[in-house]
């Protein structure tokens, strides 16, 4: 784990392997076949190509990756489109576990996908998403591994319409850029003069005898990693659950396990939160144990806040609206 959607060259990808969106013959071709031959070394991948010679649809094949970052090109034969009624969606599946299977056989660590059968196969990419995620969440199940699904266009991200609808009206309803919130600020303090004096604590001051450490402890009352435990425990899951859900790596989660001191990313923990179905009120919480806060001026906790609102739990379809506006995925 975890599956990562991104938009970039799949060329230029520094995973183990790349994905070829390969023909049965295995010769190059065009689209995102041609440009990997190109980049690899086309003599060179052709040449390993026909010692191989043939690939059926739904199957996998692996050569050296030659000129590319990636170590390894695994060539995949997606289905051709034929309205849906041949077997399009298990074939398209099949090619995607047999890539995966050979990586894993291979004791490959990253693989990155590009939308397979979604050029001149004619594989709708609403649907060509779909099948993909399926397919790659089936296996990530039992095996450790991290996955990236290269997507090259935000506008083509299969949420429903009416959860898509529903989504662009929170964000609009409830988005405020820094500039339009400082411009909002400033307004504010000019019609609201503060007073000419007057220092405010929220904190107690530290009683004799008491140290930095301890003062700083008080002040963060229960860390982060203590929390988090809690809130698993609370729920009576196990922690392979957590860190699925949240489409995490196991060794990640073992690390912030097993460090009571360590400092997580904010989007980690929005991960977590989604992992743990929290209520907003309980994510403000497990994100000021760390430091942090949602923000109406960051799109992504507003986007995410819109999911928890609506008690959406579910990790990929939050990253697949992120990926649609454009923002980092949470984890």
């Amino acid at each position: 784990m975890p599956l990562h959607i991104v938009k970039q060259d799949i060329t230029e990808m520094s995973t183990d392997a790349i994905v070829n969106a390969a023909n049965e013959r295995l010769q190059n071709g065009g689209g995102v076949c041609g440009a990997i031959f190109e980049k690899a070394g086309l003599a060179e991948l052709q040449e390993a190509c026909d010692k191989i010679g043939h690939c059926p649809t739904g199957s996998a094949v692996i050569t050296p990756g030659f000129g590319l970052k990636a170590k390894y090109v695994i060539h995949a034969v997606g289905p051709v489109w034929c309205g849906g009624t041949h077997h399009e969606e298990q074939q398209l599946k099949s090619c995607y576990l047999a890539s995966l299977k050979l990586a894993d056989e291979n004791h490959l660590e990253s693989i990155a996908f590009p939308l397979i059968s979604s050029g001149i196969y004619g594989y709708p990419k609403d649907k060509a998403i779909e099948a993909a995620v399926e397919a790659i969440q089936e296996f990530l199940a039992d095996h450790e591994m991290d996955v990236s699904l290269v997507i090259l266009d935000r506008t083509i991200i299969p949420l429903e319409s009416v959860l898509r609808s529903r989504l662009h009206r929170y964000v609009g309803d409830n988005y405020r850029a820094e500039a339009e919130q400082l411009n909002e600020l400033r307004k504010y303090r000019e019609e609201n003069p503060a007073p000419k004096a007057g220092v405010y604590y929220s904190l107690p001051a530290p009683g004799p005898g008491q140290d930095l450490a301890h003062a700083l402890q008080h002040a963060r009352g229960e860390t982060f990693s203590h929390m988090l435990l809690r809130l698993i425990d609370e729920r009576g899951l196990k922690d392979a659950e957590v860190y699925r859900r949240a489409n995490m790596d196991r060794k990640l989660f073992s690390k912030i396990r097993s460090n009571e001191d360590y400092h997580p990313k904010k989007r980690t923990i929005l991960a977590l939160a989604v992992a743990l179905r929290l209520e907003e009120e309980e994510t403000e919480e497990l994100l000021k144990s760390a430091g942090f806060a949602l923000s109406n001026a960051d799109k992504t906790d507003v986007i995410v806040s819109f999911f928890i609102h609506s008690r959406i739990y579910d990790i990929m379809t939050i990253n697949e609206a992120l990926f649609a506006y454009g923002q980092e995925l949470i984890n």
